[in-house]
């Protein structure tokens, strides 16, 4: 029974190790490019979209809507 453990676990060791150090990538080591401020303003859109106005509940149904 013990000799089921160390082949049944591997993927779930190597998983956690991958894990790991993708954290420790991401969280300890320095970074290898400086973090810049961004050289240009950010996107601001000139005016905004006009929505196309939705159907009011009260209103009559076509023949073809209706018809169904």
């Amino acid at each position: 029974m013990y000799a089921l453990i160390v082949p049944v676990s591997t993927p779930f060791v190597l998983l956690a190790t991958v894990m790991g150090l993708s954290w420790w990538e991401d969280h300890v080591l320095p970074s290898a490019d400086p973090v810049e401020a961004p050289a240009e303003a950010p996107f601001t859109p000139a005016a905004s979209a006009q929505h196309p106005e939705l159907p009011r509940v009260d209103m009559t149904l076509t023949k073809e809507v209706a018809g169904r």
